[in-house]
């Protein structure tokens, strides 16, 4: 079983960054892919980028190709969401997941997620 924890969420002014962290723990052996999604209040989940844990591609949807940036660090089994340039709309419990194959913006895909990381975009 894999376990995902999400760091690194908070308030931010407009226009402002931050960098969100999803460490896995576990059998990470398992992991293929990691995902970020977010959900806003009243909204449904979104696809926001995904990454291979091994290689590329990166995908990045298409609402966030130039704001948004995926990396990761396979030595410490942690998947990083750089956010630059936020507007309010980015507020938004984000989700991290892993999946076993390639998943990409499949949601259901998914098979293990975090307890989410709240980011809030004030005006």
């Amino acid at each position: 079983q894999v376990h995902v924890i999400e760091s690194g969420g908070g308030l931010v002014q407009a226009g402002g960054s931050l960098r969100l962290s999803c460490t896995a723990s576990g059998r990470t052996s398992d992991i293929y892919a990691m995902g970020w999604f977010r959900q806003a209040p009243g909204k449904e989940r979104e696809f926001v980028a995904a990454s291979r844990w091994s290689g590329t591609p990166f995908l990045h949807a298409d609402s966030v190709p130039v704001r948004f940036h995926i990396s990761r660090d396979n030595e410490k089994n942690t998947m990083y969401l750089q956010m630059h340039t936020m507007k309010p709309e980015d507020t938004a419990l984000y989700y991290c997941g892993t999946t076993g194959r390639w998943s990409g913006s499949y949601y259901p895909g998914y098979d293990s997620w975090g307890q989410g990381t709240q980011v809030t975009v004030s005006s």
